[in-house]
């Protein structure tokens, strides 16, 4: 009788159903067991005091210490909300965040997630790794005991002061600062000043720096194609005389944003012909082309970062940034418009050498760079490489002395000193102002 029965007549004991369920489901442990089996062909060769880091879709699994074995599914315990990370690594206790590019449209959804493994040296302290060629910073490294007095900066004064209004000023026309997404410390002090890092092509960056703050994604939204009338109009009702435009990395986009940045200098110059105007802008992948754009577009300062010495740069910058393509952007810069003024930054406290700084310095003079900058690297969150040392105040004046020694034609070097920094604009807009006087004259 029961054959009679229709398949969806046939009786069925209680729960079976979500029994069948279950039982056709992928097992979780089976699931494990063979991402266990990928990592142990990955890394059977590797030393036992490694950890092991392999990061997929749905979490990371990774060897910690003593060849325990552990998996840690992605999920918001996991996550920093602000800053959307799409990678883990491994600390004393198990696993937490890395910066590495994240998704911006939902800090839970990893589609962004790179499938890769990596390994990272483990020392029994989560100390820096001590290499045969120096110190080299790691992420969850300990922090030096104390950040020094000497980075005491005062809160930006007042609720209605120069600070509120640009801020005011910056959100009407929906533009982007560094100052803000790069969690400057001298913020208050430029604001109140007037005068702001403009961020243009957006605030998501196509690269995963170790030491940046600025949000990262493969994918950002398209540039929008106003910013540079917006940029030039804002800034030309500032009554500034030095303004700064910077960017995020754009490889997403075929010239890395050189013509956007190109015709924003052009719009700048037509509605203020007055106003300075420094580009800190990116490698733009090491394009000619690009480079050349923005330097005959009527910018007065070409910039561009080459952030730390030479050996600390893969552990450090972005895998598509290197020491020797940061060199030859700047100088084509110079050579496509020799009135240009070539301008570089370095971070100190990274685990560089005195005698790595100095011969960093000889490479720019090589290539006739005119500017340069030094600062402490400070730690944006926990996420990000951490500080091998803080450099001293007197440390800082000897590289300024050892540079202008050197041929720079100015020097600024200090623990708060950034690369764009209202204090140092005033040195430059002299510098700029008296060499044109002198240019004025001779020919006169």
């Amino acid at each position: 009788a029961a054959a009679a029965h229709s398949p969806a007549e046939v009786p069925m004991k209680s729960g079976s159903l979500a029994a069948e369920r279950r039982r056709r489901a992928p097992s979780p442990s089976r699931a494990l067991l063979l991402r266990l089996a990928v990592i142990s062909v990955l890394t059977s060769s590797r030393p036992a005091d490694a950890v092991y880091r392999g990061t997929t879709s749905r979490g990371v699994l990774g060897r910690a210490r003593g060849g325990r074995t552990a998996f840690a599914p992605s999920g918001p315990s996991l996550l920093s909300r602000r800053r959307r990370t799409s990678s883990l690594q491994m600390t004393d206790d198990g696993v937490s965040a890395v910066a590495t590019p994240p998704t911006e449209a939902n800090p839970y959804d990893f589609h962004t997630a790179r499938e890769s493994f990596t390994v990272e040296t483990f020392s029994p302290n989560n100390h820096h790794h001590e290499g045969s060629e120096g110190t080299i910073p790691r992420v969850g490294a300990a922090m030096p005991a104390q950040r020094p007095d000497w980075f005491r900066v005062p809160a930006p004064g007042g609720i209605y002061t120069r600070f509120e209004e640009l801020k005011d000023s910056l959100r009407d026309l929906k533009l982007h600062t560094v100052c803000e997404e790069a969690q400057c410390p001298n913020i208050g002090e430029c604001w109140n000043g007037g005068t702001a890092t403009i961020m243009l092509l957006g605030d998501t960056c196509t690269r995963g720096c170790r030491f940046c703050a600025v949000n990262t994604s493969p994918e950002p939204p398209a540039p929008d194609p106003d910013e540079p009338l917006n940029t030039a109009t804002a800034i030309s009702q500032w009554g500034v005389d030095y303004i700064v435009l910077t960017s995020v990395d754009r490889d997403d986009m075929a010239d890395g944003g050189a013509d956007h940045f190109a015709r924003t200098v052009e719009f700048l110059k037509a509605a203020s012909p007055h106003i300075l105007v420094e580009c800190l802008v990116s490698d733009f992948q090491g394009d000619k082309e690009a480079v050349e754009r923005l330097a005959t577009s009527g910018l007065d300062v070409y910039a561009h970062n080459v952030e730390t010495v030479e050996r600390l740069q893969r552990f450090v910058r972005d895998k598509r940034a290197n020491y020797k393509q940061s060199l030859d952007v700047l100088r084509q810069a110079k050579e496509a418009e020799p009135r240009v003024y070539t301008k570089t930054s370095l971070m100190l406290g990274l685990g560089e050498t005195e005698d790595e700084v100095i011969q960093t310095m000889k490479d720019l003079r090589d290539i006739d760079c005119d500017v340069i900058t030094f600062g402490q690297y400070l730690r944006p969150t926990d996420h990000h490489l951490s500080v091998v040392e803080y450099i001293t105040p007197d440390k800082f004046a000897k590289y300024g002395r050892l540079g202008e020694e050197m041929g720079f034609r100015y020097v600024a070097s200090g623990p708060l000193v950034r690369s764009s920094y209202k204090a140092g604009e005033y040195f430059m807009t002299n510098m700029i102002n008296t060499d044109r006087d002198n240019e004025a004259a001779a020919v006169a």
